[in-house]
């Protein structure tokens, strides 16, 4: 248990803050003074922290509902986190007051003082003495909102792996308060648990007594400080325009790869499928007062493919010299702007952006072949409109270039090694300033590359959420929202949709509508799309739709959509490395809501809570008929309906069988049933969106308890 660890703590606390005096204590007595042994101190490399959170109870729903309401909140640990802990002859001893930063990926429906917080939560060790030895708080504001006791500790020596389990999170009297339920602090809300990677950052040795060695270890592991291979865009040295073409010029970025992982990253020459590919996207931040009311994509390239790296140091990780087919550890491969913008750049249609999968070269199917076309000055680069560049045009506007790396090996060592999953920090972003108006336009870096983060992170003001829809079998993606306030009785609403290595691809999102509910200005944006050539991986070789999604309404939701994987395989989803924005103003200020996100090729839709229009729900109807299975009417039968949760109502059949059921809400999840003394029924479930009529049923073979006692309406 933690209280036994820190005990044995005590000691060794002393030797880092009395000096060299005390540092023997604690150390393996060889005689009735003298003493050996390592002592290493310890931070974290890497990880990942699960908060298993019962949302009833977090929410204050809980004196009624008899059971919980379970969901995993996910989060990366921020790489090289100093949270500190001791290690003596390969026996953890406990933490020093310290924290890590976590990441989330994924969301839940969390409350709004939590969620405001949630990209800046840290895990930290308190000070001896302090009530609770571990705490969840915001690490910019240090609010806390969990206390955790009742944890165990699990260290793996041979694997530098530190295991924190059974974390009780209790809610803290201060967000209880917040919550306006004081009388909730020290409830408990759920269970975290956290897996890390350790390295030394200092190793002291002891023999008999005496201070043999005191070593402050390089900050990187081998050559690199990740397990596995882990490609970083390290730097986005340059920004150019390499050619026009009517409205629209062909711009390229320079970009340096760096293997931040200890093992070489697999980099074999086409045909061979077993490299990286590199897409190039820019965006433009722009609009209202201080420019930052939206954040759109803008420009998006093929996809090159990496031959031949060599083995510089350009992130300072210690290359160990290897290059050829492989990136080395700790190695770096700059490429420059006219050699990323080909034009001989593959399409991306081919490309599973988590697996990294591709055909080879010389397979039927060929990534990257350029017969039956002729290259112009913007085939294959990033395409771009002029008026998007256009400085008088755009006053005031942010630019900023994404590169990315998508590798198959990191996903077949992932496959192989669990938790050394590194295909998620693969884009990274710097923001460029521009002049020209019609072209050519000249880019110059402001500031330095933001590493391991895709651009949407530099939407100044925005609210950023991270989804993963299936966790180890597909990527992410991000939805960006800012809402503001510019009339008085009007609410400007600007989403970004932004899918970073999810193969399935984004096809809808679907807000809750509302009573009075009222909605102008309605508009989409999506950047241009590469026209199709041959081999390019679209059906008929057409490229992709440029068609703006379609906005419908109903009485549960206001939605835009592209077509349908089986309408169109062509479709405008929002595919990988791709972003779309969709803004609409409206009569009803924000609160959190639940909103959809459906996929294209695969998968169930999802739910992600993000501010989006207020508004109780639209009542809607829903009736049908019961019948046998001639036709004639069932008279008399009890007709129930049941929400999610098991809040039911009940409606008596006509003589000629027909029901109906007034006043209810629309968007849920509802299950009807029919309970008759002659005939069995089949229970439905239906996702009432609108109000719903020929509910019917007929006669099924007799059953018993058509509908349980726990689903009787209440009083």
């Amino acid at each position: 248990m933690l209280k036994s660890v820190s005990v044995a703590l005590i000691p060794l606390l002393l030797i880092i803050s009395n000096g060299p005096s005390y540092l023997l204590t604690g150390l393996k007595r060889n005689g009735s003074e003298a003493r050996t042994g390592i002592l290493e101190k310890m931070i974290v490399a890497g990880g990942s922290v699960a908060m298993d959170l019962d949302l009833n109870r977090l929410n204050g729903i809980g004196a009624d509902v008899k059971a919980p309401q379970p969901s995993v909140l996910r989060f990366d640990v921020e790489r090289d986190s100093f949270f500190t802990v001791l290690v003596l002859d390969n026996e953890l001893r406990g933490p020093l007051p310290s924290s890590m930063a976590i990441i989330p990926q994924n969301s839940v429906a969390l409350p709004e003082r939590l969620n405001a917080s949630v990209q800046q939560l840290v895990v930290e060790s308190m000070p001896w003495g302090e009530p609770y030895d571990l705490v969840v708080r915001d690490g910019r504001t240090g609010f806390i909102f969990f206390n955790i006791e009742g944890h165990q500790f699990d260290y793996d020596a041979s694997q530098h792996l530190l295991s924190v389990k059974m974390g009780t999170m209790l809610l803290s009297t201060e967000f209880a308060t917040e919550l306006g339920r004081p009388s909730d602090a020290s409830v408990v809300v759920g269970q975290i648990s956290i897996i890390v990677t350790l390295r030394p950052i200092e190793v002291t040795q002891y023999a008999n007594g005496e201070v043999k060695s005191d070593v402050l270890p390089s900050l990187r592991t081998k050559d690199g400080t990740t397990p596995g291979p882990d490609v970083v865009v390290g730097n986005i040295s340059a920004l150019m325009q390499l050619g026009s073409g009517g409205t629209q010029v062909g711009l390229a970025l320079g970009s340096e790869a760096c293997n931040f992982g200890v093992e070489n990253v697999h980099w074999f020459t086409m045909p061979d499928n077993d490299h990286p590919v590199i897409p190039q996207n820019l965006y433009r931040m722009s609009g209202g007062a201080t420019n930052d009311e939206r954040f759109e994509q803008i420009g998006q390239s093929n996809a090159k493919h990496g031959f031949a790296p060599l083995a510089q140091n350009l992130c300072g990780l210690g290359c160990n010299g290897v290059g050829g087919n492989v990136l080395g550890s700790g190695c770096s491969d700059p490429t420059t702007a006219s050699l990323n913008g080909g034009p001989t750049l593959g399409s991306r249609a081919w490309i599973n952006p988590f697996t990294g999968f591709f055909p080879r070269g010389d397979s039927a199917s060929p990534p990257n072949i350029h017969t039956g076309h002729t290259h112009t000055g913007t085939s294959h680069r990033i395409l771009t409109e002029i008026n998007d560049l256009n400085t008088t045009l755009n006053p005031g506007a942010s630019y900023f270039a994404e590169a990315q790396y998508i590798t198959p090996h990191e996903y077949a060592w992932c496959s192989t090694h669990p938790g050394q999953c590194n295909m998620y920090n693969n884009a990274s972003y710097r923001r460029f300033s521009i002049t020209g108006t019609a072209g050519p336009f000249n880019f110059a870096a402001v500031g330095a590359t933001v590493r391991a983060q895709a651009a949407i992170n530099a939407w100044t003001g925005a609210t950023i959420v991270t989804i993963e829809p299936a966790p180890g079998t597909d990527g992410i993606g991000m939805i960006g929202y800012r809402v503001t306030n510019p009339s008085a009785g009007v609410w400007h609403y600007e989403y970004a949709i932004y899918n970073q290595n999810l193969d399935r691809a984004i096809q809808s999102l679907s807000i809750p509508n509302g009573v009075g509910l009222t909605l102008s200005n309605v508009e989409f944006h999506a950047p241009p799309q590469h026209p199709g050539w041959t081999f390019d991986g679209t059906v008929g070789n057409t490229g992709y739709s440029s068609m703006p999604w379609a906005q419908t309404q109903n009485a549960a939701n206001n939605s835009w959509s592209s077509d349908t994987f089986t309408q169109n395989q062509n479709a405008n989803a929002i595919r990988w490395g791709t972003l779309y924005n969709i803004r609409f103003d409206s009569n009803m200020p924000p609160e959190m809501r639940n909103v959809t996100i459906s996929f294209f090729k695969t998968g169930v839709p999802i739910t992600v809570s993000i501010q989006a229009p207020s508004g109780a729900a639209i009542p809607v109807s829903v009736s049908g008929r019961v019948t046998t299975s001639t036709g004639q009417g069932v008279a008399n039968a009890r007709v129930f309906i049941a929400d999610a949760v098991g809040n039911a109502r009940m409606a008596i059949t006509s003589s000629f069988g027909y029901y109906s059921f007034g006043n209810v809400d629309a968007g849920g999840t509802y299950t009807i049933a029919v309970q008759s003394k002659r005939y069995g029924f089949t229970p439905q479930m239906l996702q009432v969106n609108d109000n719903m009529t020929n509910v019917d049923f007929v006669t099924a073979p007799p059953i018993r308890a058509m509908w349980s006692h726990s689903a009787q309406p209440r009083a």
